[in-house]
């Protein structure tokens, strides 16, 4: 699951002008008193227990903290019925960022829904004196299951599916396609459901981004245009209705993309899919960046303690200085500013606190935190400014000895195994690790960033960004991920690491050479002949996993 998808999807929404900052409405968590209108009270007592969230969510219970996950399903939930008021008040459409929870029954839940967001907020309104036709569009690659449980008798609920469940209640008009159904036969399907659907006083919208082709988990292979031209076709049928848009299931990278795009045919009409290689979480840590002042992150002022010091003849305090620039309290105010302090003390760490110090490799950061009574290195980096041989000749890049983001609080499990080199399971926040070390470099006016992957594993989780600079070497790596992709990347990391991987017959060792993240256009492994290179070592390399 992309536990971002809520914001890159806002993010960008912002980006391309769909919303303004003043469109967006922060929620409030939904009241006890309005779940129990659906779900009986030994249900809700039950989802306070970390056995059933894990159950619910498919993950380990100690990788989820109880009182966060309840958060934030209530804040999901609150924001239906915000949304749901709010399109009734003005007649018109709302959108939800997080909601759609469908698979949640009366007294069940599972598939990632704990509670049913659609029929609280029908409820809740009932209850305010709301007495029309409710109409519930899903949209989502899987069956309302949930939904049907709860309202089947009181909505009138069309759902169009890539996945028979079984039979659903009498009321339900259920349409399952074929399983990699294209877009002319998706959008057929819905526009027969469209046509027997009676007209609404309030409809919902499950606009799933699961049906998408590139989904993780959707069984369906409409394109991101077909997924456009299913939410143009769906608005143009609730033109005049008081609608909620909800996105439903998304799973794995890109999920965001479909929820954009609802929200930019809704807002602007715009059926276009996006650029392949946008990307929301660059574009807004770069805008952080260029709003954070460099006296907030530490640059040395004209005349610094220290001067005074030797002027007046005492000793001043030392406060060393990452790369010459960041003190501990600029790399404080950087990790709030981009939202990482956020995101780890929702996973139950305080005290958040940086301290800098110089070992021989070069400056280290590290972020300390307090959980159970005790103080944790959370994040750790080691970084100078460094020449790497055979790197052109534009100076030093920012080069990462040392990085390390941990989750103490968290436990190994055959869910989440351990991968080579790992203490204690990670922090899932690699990507915003990567975008910040850009920023830091764009900063210092490096031309990238630098890496040494002792880990195969480290290397693939690199490979869009960061490439090798021998080209014979990128072209091994690559004819890796080509022979191997049959495999786990668990299974091919722990074989590596164990040195059972043969190359062309003999055993194979990992060459955990040097690669960058070039940030200027124009990259020197973009050159054609670095290319053939490339291509000219992976055609002779053959790599197998034993057995």
């Amino acid at each position: 699951m992309e536990p971002r998808r809520a914001d890159l999807a806002l993010w960008h929404m912002l980006e391309v002008g769909a919303l303004a900052p003043e469109d967006v409405r922060t929620p409030t968590r939904i009241r006890w008193t309005d779940l129990a209108r659906v779900h009986p009270p030994d249900f809700l007592e039950s989802l306070l227990r970390p056995d059933v969230l894990a159950r619910i969510f498919a993950a380990d219970e100690k990788d989820l903290p109880t009182e966060q996950i309840i958060r934030t399903v209530r804040l999901g939930c609150g924001a239906t019925l915000a949304a749901t008021q709010r399109a009734l008040r003005d007649n018109s459409t709302t959108l939800n960022l997080l909601g759609g929870f469908h698979h949640a029954g009366r007294a069940r839940a599972g598939g990632f829904c704990a509670v049913n967001d659609i029929a609280v907020a029908v409820a809740a309104v009932r209850a305010e004196g709301f007495d029309g036709q409710v109409v519930i569009l899903d949209l989502d690659a899987h069956p309302p299951d949930g939904t049907a449980d709860c309202l089947a008798d009181s909505a009138w609920i069309g759902s169009l599916s890539g996945a028979d469940w079984g039979p659903l209640p009498d009321g339900v008009d259920e349409t399952v396609l074929p399983p990699e159904s294209s877009d002319d036969v998706y959008l057929e399907a819905l526009e027969a459901l469209l046509s027997r659907m009676p007209a609404p006083a309030l409809a919902f919208v499950i606009a799933g981004g699961d049906p998408w082709e590139r989904d993780a988990l959707g069984p369906l292979a409409v394109t991101e245009a077909g997924l456009r031209r299913r939410d143009r076709l769906v608005a143009d049928a609730l033109r005049g209705v008081a609608s909620v848009w909800l996105p439903g299931g998304g799973y794995g990278g890109g999920s965001w993309r479909p929820l954009a795009g609802t929200a930019c045919v809704l807002a602007l009409n715009d059926l276009r899919p996006f650029a392949a290689d946008v990307d929301p979480m660059e574009t807004r840590f770069r805008h952080l960046a260029a709003s954070i002042h460099s006296t907030e992150l530490g640059e040395v002022p004209w005349i610094t303690e220290e001067d005074l010091g030797g002027l007046f003849g005492f000793s001043a305090p030392k406060n060393p200085r990452m790369l010459g620039f960041y003190s501990a309290q600029g790399a404080e105010i950087g990790l709030l500013r981009y939202g990482i302090l956020a995101q780890i003390q929702r996973l139950g760490y305080r005290d958040l606190h940086a301290e800098i110090d110089r070992l021989s490799l070069g400056d280290r950061m590290r972020l300390l935190g307090e959980a159970e009574g005790e103080e944790h290195t959370l994040v750790e980096v080691v970084l100078e400014k460094r020449t790497l041989e055979n790197a052109p000749d534009d100076g030093p890049v920012l080069f990462v000895h040392w990085m390390t983001l941990r989750h103490p609080l968290a436990a190994f499990s055959e869910g989440r195994p351990a991968l080579p080199g790992q203490e204690v399971p990670g922090l899932g926040m690699a990507r915003e690790a990567s975008e910040m070390l850009a920023r830091i470099a764009e900063r210092l006016s490096l031309p990238g960033v630098g890496v040494r992957p002792a880990y195969y594993h480290v290397a693939y989780a690199s490979r869009y960004r960061f490439r090798f600079l021998d080209p014979a070497r990128q072209g091994r790596f690559e004819a890796m991920i080509r022979d191997l992709s049959g495999s786990s990347l668990l299974s091919v990391t722990r074989a590596v690491d164990a040195g059972e991987i043969t190359l062309n017959g003999a055993p194979y060792a990992w060459e955990p050479d040097e690669m960058v993240d070039w940030l200027e256009e124009g990259r020197p492994d973009d050159d054609d002949t670095w290319r053939a290179a490339v291509d000219a070592e992976a055609a002779r390399c053959v790599f197998k996993m034993p057995g």
